[in-house]
């Protein structure tokens, strides 16, 4: 065998990790580049923004301005709102949310995985459920509110109606999509249909579920919102009717602000959850 059949293996052993570190260091440039470009459109959108408002190129009184925006978020945290601190009208609304959440949660991924698992369930529970699907839910928010009251509850139902349903159907795809090779294993090394479901069908439809996790939260918090500025005591949706209510258009955009940075702590955590959860899964296959 001749020296450079031999010297070959080795001259890969050696460039490989070159080329590890080579596509590190491509990865954290990317990820560098795509941060500032994120940073520079946000900069050039709220400073155009700013600009036209102050040159009276858009009306400042309704479209405000993100100086106005911040000097109202600030207010909001020194002295409050009107309703009380805005920490309690974070937390109320995050509570209703929350609450609605779990629930519609848990019930999308029961009924999904039952349905999914048991045809005759599907047959009979599947027209039913396409037809409440079809309805808009925003609009049981005030039938909700009539039933439960200005209180959380009604808040927490119009969550739970908007959470279900995405839920409901990624759980049901994922039990259907469970490789069918892995049930017949589970199925020949001895387990019943409630061992199927648990460790194969269960596990195998986590990433699914996961996937409708990230849009449901959203979700949820569109359901406390609209229930609060329906008909409420507290809480962040309340703070928008308000400030619709006094032509504030300031305390409108801040709000949503607050709303989008809740929204966007959540996104993170659900991520590093998934994250953790899918360990084994290669880098590539989470986007």
């Amino acid at each position: 065998m001749s020296p450079e059949v031999l010297s070959t293996p080795v001259a890969d052993t050696v460039k490989s990790p070159d080329r590890a570190h080579s596509r590190a260091r491509a990865a954290r440039r990317r990820k560098a580049v795509v941060t500032a470009v994120r940073v520079l459109l946000l900069v050039v959108v709220l400073g155009l923004w700013e600009a036209l408002s102050r040159a009276k190129a858009i009306d400042p009184f309704n479209f405000s301005m993100p100086s106005q925006i911040w000097d109202q978020i600030w207010t909001w945290v020194t002295h409050g709102t009107a309703l009380g601190s805005l920490g309690e009208q974070i937390w109320y609304t995050l509570y209703e949310a929350l609450l609605g959440w779990v629930f519609g949660v848990v019930a999308g991924v029961v009924l999904g995985i039952a349905l999914g698992r048991v045809a005759f369930l599907a047959d009979a529970l599947g027209p039913y459920i396409k037809v409440l699907n079809s309805i808009p839910r925003i609009v049981l928010a005030p039938i909700f509110v009539i039933w439960f009251g200005l209180g959380p509850a009604s808040k927490v139902a119009s969550a739970v109606v908007l959470v279900f349903f995405p839920v409901f159907f990624n759980a049901f795809q994922g039990a259907r999509e469970v490789d069918r090779n892995l049930v017949a294993n589970a199925r020949i090394l001895g387990a019943g249909d409630r061992r199927v479901t648990l460790q194969v069908v269960i596990p195998s439809a986590t990433s699914w579920i996961f996937t409708s996790l990230h849009v449901s939260f959203g979700f949820a918090l569109i359901g406390a919102i609209v229930g609060e500025y329906i008909g409420a005591t507290k809480g962040v949706g309340l703070l928008v009717a308000q400030s619709q209510g006094t032509f504030n258009a300031a305390g409108v955009y801040a709000a949503m602000v607050i709303l989008a940075v809740v929204a966007l702590v959540a996104e993170g955590l659900l991520t590093f959850a998934e994250r953790r959860i899918f360990r084994w899964k290669p880098a590539g296959s989470e986007q």
